[in-house]
């Protein structure tokens, strides 16, 4: 990761990225919509704490560990985890800084460097409770990050990845919309800020899910993730006639049923 990602936590920007925190638009019941019962605490760097929830369909069966998408808290996610309960995966969520319950302010620093406070805080857990060590990590859109994050520094630990409505070049629409270049690294094809870059060296099997008519994040962006997995075992799923946020809604059997086939093959 680059040293300094600072100019990209201009005000403007984290408005954008983190709208939960930053945006002055978004209804306040989003803002606070708490975890379920009970609450995983990890603490991170400079003690902030991020409140994850866990929904659990039984130790036996493989684990997601869930990254979700900027404009949606661990709260938020209670709705699709009987989707994930019901096919006997067990669902862990994890917030970022400022969201839900968590404390402290996010950044683009601080959400990679969490990833892996948040992975070790997530595998403890587990282990703890006497779980499969059957571990998957998923990213939803902005959760795509934290997601290739922690695959790319930690893939002896999981069975697999699972990418939705990913980025491959992260921000760079951001910046090159706001007619700015890159600084430093994020100048290089070769910057391991950019998920495609990190993805190369994930061997464990990936699956990118992306909607037809996605607007937000083109399916260009998850094409080229898949295209640059270093994975043998990869898959895409394009799901038609969806955009960036109804994958589930457009065709929910044909979403879940992909994931759970992938979680069973590699589980």
């Amino acid at each position: 990761m680059p040293e300094d990602l600072s100019w990209l936590d201009r005000p403007e920007a984290l408005q954008m990225i983190f709208p939960v925190v930053y945006s002055p638009f978004l209804p306040d019941d989003v803002s606070f919509l708490p975890p379920p019962e009970p609450v995983y605490s990890i603490e991170v760097e400079g003690g902030a704490r991020i409140d994850c929830g866990f929904w659990v369909a039984g130790r036996q069966f493989p684990t997601i560990l869930y990254f979700h998408g900027n404009g949606e808290t661990v709260g938020t996610c209670d709705w699709i985890a009987p989707s994930y309960t019901g096919r006997r995966i067990n669902l862990f969520v994890a917030d970022y800084r400022g969201y839900g319950s968590s404390t402290g302010k996010p950044t683009i620093s601080n959400m990679i460097d969490d990833a892996h406070t948040i992975f070790r805080g997530f595998k403890e857990v587990i282990e703890r409770r006497g779980f499969s060590d059957s571990v998957f990590v998923m990213g939803r859109s902005l959760g795509s990050i934290p997601a290739v994050e922690v695959a790319f520094g930690h893939q002896d630990d999981i069975r697999g990845l699972i990418i939705e409505s990913g980025m491959a070049n992260n921000f760079r629409p951001l910046w090159e919309g706001s007619g700015r270049t890159a600084e430093g690294d994020l100048s290089s094809e070769r910057s391991l800020f950019f998920n495609k870059v990190k993805i190369r060296r994930v061997r464990k099997p990936t699956l990118v899910i992306h909607g037809e008519h996605d607007q937000l994040i083109p399916l260009g962006e998850g094409d080229e993730l898949y295209q640059n997995s270093g994975a043998n075992d990869k898959r895409m799923l394009v799901v038609p006639g969806a955009g960036h946020n109804d994958l589930m809604m457009v065709n929910p059997g044909l979403y879940f049923d992909t994931i759970d086939g992938f979680v069973r093959t590699y589980g």
